[in-house]
């Protein structure tokens, strides 16, 4: 048995659901009727998609709070940015935790999606910002 654990925080979740065409509250209502999702299929962009987590310094051992987060009205259409670890201080977006944002992007194709996804989260800028440099760095390889 496998299995594929994925909340709607997570980055694994992230990646999937801006691939989701249908309706997923339509989705939801149906699963939670008996036979309500017979003969009904949720409908996938084929696009790639790649999350990226940007993260607190100190994280994961003991993330610092309250720094300033600049640039997010830069993303542009299509990117997906979920906030995970952020507040509201007054007007300003700060960090409030280790995982601060996910940032997704689609494309045609692996390498496609994960330059849009690194373009935009170098938009993204507070202090100590954490990104892996590797995420879907391999991901192509072989299709």
């Amino acid at each position: 048995m496998i299995e594929f654990n994925a909340r709607f925080g997570d980055p694994e979740t992230q990646a999937l659901l801006p691939r989701l065409r249908s309706d997923l509250l339509d989705a939801l209502l149906r699963a939670a009727r008996p036979g309500g999702l017979r003969e009904f299929e949720l409908d996938w962009s084929e696009q790639w998609a790649v999350t990226l987590v940007l993260a607190s310094a100190g994280y994961p051992e003991s993330p610092r709070l309250g720094d300033v987060i600049t640039g997010l009205e830069r993303v542009g259409p299509g990117i997906e940015v979920t906030h995970a670890g952020t507040a509201r201080r007054g007007r300003e977006i700060v960090t409030s935790g280790g995982r601060v944002l996910g940032v997704t992007a689609l494309g045609d194709d692996p390498a496609g999606a994960r330059a849009a996804a690194y373009a935009a989260a170098q938009m993204i800028e507070f202090a100590g910002k954490q990104l892996r440099s590797d995420i879907a760095a391999r991901a192509g390889e072989g299709a």
